[in-house]
């Protein structure tokens, strides 16, 4: 009976494990499995970029701005075509001009003009010759050519953060199934533990051990859970993706073989694609035109000017018997600078921010070349790692069976088993970091030399 009340007490306590087990792993897994049940678009890396280029606010923006330049050259060139504008005036005479005349030895003084004077016609305006509107047309081409160039430099950078965010994606989706081994081992160490401890063959601190650690991995489980729901959260925003959820195709492993086969191709740093050197150069291009445009205060301008009005002169108003006179004119209108202060402090200023962004260049050059090095850099020793961290995990799964099957005969300690877990832990995630260390690393390297994703 008493035997009995025992088996009974321990098929409880098995029980009642096995239902906090399962409770445990519905709440650290129901939230990504409820994911599921919704609708989810699957994307490759590809289709991930196209809808970032297409949907993404950021592009949007850069090429509405390309369409607001052009509309800005297009204003520059319309300088150069006549004015037309119909003008009117009034004016009353409050006091009007006296004007004393000798007629004969005696005096006698008028009064000039009526008291309503009415003016009204067309007047024409033609620069003839007018240098600041032809070098104001060629800035403005430039500074069309630096928004097309700005907005090309935008989407490469979208291509940079989305492809980051999408192995960012991957890598939390490996580590958090690397985790969940990891955890699921935890428990079977820990039911191996308590079955031999329930059979009096372990102490119970072997037991303790095992559930200590099974409970110190849950946090990282739940960390590496949210690491995957805010990744896919940044990989949607740069998308510009709201309400649909997405998922990606594969593991960062399917990428190990393209990273073997990319190294053996030879990278230049050739730094003549870099979006950030062209945009410094369109931009001194753009000084030296604005030094011209500061260089025509000094030239001449001539103009034409038609004129063609009405005018009316009257003491009343009594309209319907006013009597209109037309007048016309045509000039040309010539203006020769002598000497204005602030031309020559203007041009001095332009000159000197064209040193200055000389200087810049060659500051921006210098770093530019030093972070592609870097990068590449990065690049080779990922790949270094990643073959050595392969080997480690063989090594740490080797090491892993060996102390269950030691534990299991009773040669060998939780101690032994559990270290070999975490060893086997930390080989899979550093192998998957090193992964996509040299991916980012090639992403940004991409972006640095100006290459531009071509699409498929």
């Amino acid at each position: 009976m008493i035997l009995y009340n025992l088996r009974n007490e321990k098929m409880k306590c098995l029980m009642k494990r096995k239902y906090v087990f399962t409770l445990i792993m519905f709440m650290v897994f129901g939230g990504i499995k409820a994911q599921d049940v919704k609708d989810t678009l699957t994307i490759t890396l590809e289709q991930a970029i196209e809808i970032a280029l297409s949907d993404n606010p950021t592009i949007k923006v850069a090429e509405e701005e390309i369409v607001l330049k052009k509309t800005a050259n297009k204003e520059a060139y319309a300088a150069l075509f006549p004015e037309a504008s119909l003008v009117g005036s009034y004016s009353r005479a409050i006091k009007k001009q006296k004007v004393s005349m000798d007629m004969g030895g005696e005096s006698a003084t008028f009064e000039m003009g009526r008291t309503n004077s009415y003016n009204g016609g067309l007047s024409i305006n033609l620069p003839l010759f007018a240098p600041a509107i032809y070098k104001g047309i060629n800035l403005t081409k430039t500074d069309v050519e630096l928004a097309v160039e700005k907005a090309r430099s935008s989407k490469m950078d979208m291509v940079n953060q989305v492809t980051k965010a999408y192995f960012q994606l991957l890598l939390m989706q490996d580590s958090y199934e690397v985790w969940k081994k990891s955890y699921a081992q935890y428990v079977a160490n820990y039911e191996v533990a308590s079955a031999k401890y329930e059979h009096g063959v372990v102490s119970e601190y072997d037991k303790i051990r095992a559930e200590v650690q099974m409970r110190n991995a849950m946090p990282s489980v739940v960390s590496a859970r949210n690491g995957v729901n805010l990744a896919n959260l940044m990989l949607k925003v740069l998308m510009g993706i709201d309400e649909e959820e997405i998922a990606v195709v594969g593991s960062l492993k399917d990428y190990e073989l393209t990273m073997f086969q990319q190294q053996l191709d030879d990278y230049p740093i050739d730094l003549r694609g870099n979006s950030d050197l062209k945009q410094l150069a369109l931009n001194a291009e753009m000084l030296r035109q604005n030094v011209k445009v500061q260089q025509t205060n000094f030239m001449p301008t001539l103009a034409a000017s038609f004129n063609y009005s009405y005018i009316s002169m009257n003491e009343d108003f009594k309209f319907s018997k006013y009597e209109w006179f037309p007048y016309s004119t045509l000039a040309l209108n010539l203006s020769i600078p002598l000497f204005k202060a602030s031309n020559f402090t203007k041009l001095k200023q332009a000159k000197i921010q064209m040193s200055q962004l000389d200087n810049s260049r060659i500051n921006a050059e210098r770093q530019l070349q030093m972070q592609a090095t870097n990068y590449k850099n990065n690049m080779d020793a990922s790949t270094e790692q990643v073959v050595s961290n392969k080997a480690s995990i063989i090594q740490a799964e080797k090491g892993r069976d060996i102390a269950q099957k030691r534990y299991e005969v009773g040669r060998g300690t939780i101690i032994e088993l559990n270290d070999s877990e975490v060893a086997l832990t930390q080989s899979q995630l550093v192998y998957h970091q090193s992964i996509y260390d040299y991916l980012a690393a090639k992403a940004d390297l991409d972006l640095v030399l100006g290459y531009e994703y071509v699409r498929k």
